[in-house]
């Protein structure tokens, strides 16, 4: 809706309004130093941190106790993820051309890991398990690929002097998780600074949320065995201080019993799983919206659509495709990997296709690749067409797939 919105705005009456609100100035002072982004900027750098910290602490997760910490499990993702990389990026050089877009390759190399997820529950609700994990995993190794290449290839001149305070901050951060912290608030308040700095430093500030969410702990004061000793021991409790009127506000040792099923929780609850629920609508409802919002609005009169949005749009299109499914069929064919129990190949080429769904990350790359307004538009014109044909072409496929 957002996006649309952002569309519709920019080739309307109202585009120079629309522009100059992306336009308008917010500055901070702090202490002296005065921290100026506009608002475009600000959605950009300050926000899209939050979204990489998201993608970060789902990264971490995933690694230590999810579908990439097995090696067999992870084997297909991987195989399926670095094929939906390397073609499309090929392909978008071969397409453009060597041309003044070649800056733009890492464009199609992206996923949206939310519009693929949602189009795959939209189009397969009842799709296996395993299907929705390979998709998920798949698209968090991407998210990987693509965090590298910001760091490596859209990096301006480094400050040295700002990049060795975020070095410390880093440091304090890793001192914090030795010490066993659980607390999050002197993450998150060292999280602000490690931000301004890594930002100050002329890297990319949205490093800095992914930087963050490896140093969030993932360890728990108790077990799931003693979680549920405890909880039922309270649980007792509750039922036998029960004063009659099902009031909890007359019963002392009811209200002692909810305050020691909270702690048992929270001491069950790795920090990491804390904040990446907390952070889940936060993302979901307000920065990615809010990022749609400013990036989506490409003016359609006038734009270029030359070898960039061709390039984009055949490295989506076809480059995520046919990278994802012969990789991932080289993968089990070399018994490196096996397809996942009830999924079929016409059902992993469906998942394959909705992989070619770039929307935020791909705008987000563009925004870093291009700094010239008419390349930009041209990319967008690329991702939006290609993003839409990509989710279009892939329910079909698992339309026909289902059993």
């Amino acid at each position: 809706m957002c996006a649309c919105a952002a569309l519709a705005l920019a080739n309307s009456a109202w585009a120079p309004t629309y522009h100059r609100l992306l336009n308008a100035t917010i500055a901070v002072d702090g202490g002296g130093h005065v921290l100026s982004l506009t608002v475009h900027q600000f959605i950009n750098d300050g926000l899209m941190a939050v979204f990489f910290l998201l993608v970060g602490l789902e990264i971490k997760r995933e690694v230590l106790a999810g579908e990439l910490a097995s090696a067999r499990h992870a084997a297909l993702p991987i195989a399926g993820a670095i094929g939906g990389i390397v073609v499309p990026t090929v392909i978008y050089l071969i397409a453009n051309g060597g041309g003044v877009g070649s800056r733009g390759w890492a464009i199609p190399m992206a996923t949206d890991i939310a519009f693929a997820l949602g189009a795959l529950a939209l189009v397969a609700p009842g799709a296996p398990g395993g299907l929705k994990v390979f998709l998920a995993a798949l698209a968090i190794v991407d998210d990987v690929a693509a965090v590298l290449v910001i760091a490596l290839f859209y990096t301006s001149d480094v400050t040295w002097t700002a990049l060795g305070w975020a070095g410390l901050i880093l440091l304090s951060l890793a001192a914090l998780n030795l010490l066993r912290v659980r607390r999050l608030a002197p993450y998150l308040f060292l999280g602000l600074l490690l931000w301004y700095f890594v930002h100050q430093s002329g890297l990319h500030a949205t490093i800095a949320g992914v930087l963050l969410a490896f140093a969030i702990p993932t360890r728990t004061q108790i077990n799931a065995g003693e979680f549920s000793a405890r909880a039922r021991s309270l649980l007792d409790s509750f039922d036998r201080t029960e004063t009659g009127d099902g009031l909890v506000l007359t019963s002392k040792g009811q209200q002692d019993a909810i305050f020691g099923l909270e702690r048992a929780s929270e001491g069950v609850t790795a920090p990491l799983l804390r904040l990446e629920h907390a952070l889940h609508h936060f993302s979901a409802f307000v920065v990615m919206p809010l990022f749609a919002l400013s990036n989506a609005g490409v003016e359609l009169t006038g734009v270029r659509t030359g070898r960039v949005t061709l390039a984009v749009l055949v490295g989506l299109t076809l480059g995520k495709p046919l990278g994802i499914t012969c990789a991932a069929l080289a993968a089990v064919r070399l018994r490196f990997a096996s397809l996942p129990d009830g999924v079929s190949w016409l059902a992993l080429h469906g998942c394959a296709w909705l992989a070619g769904i770039g929307f935020t990350m791909s705008l987000f790359i563009a925004t870093l690749a291009f700094d010239d307004a008419a390349l930009l538009d041209s990319a967008k014109v690329g991702i939006l067409s290609a993003s839409i044909i990509s989710g279009v072409i892939g329910a079909l496929v698992l339309r026909r797939a289902r059993p």
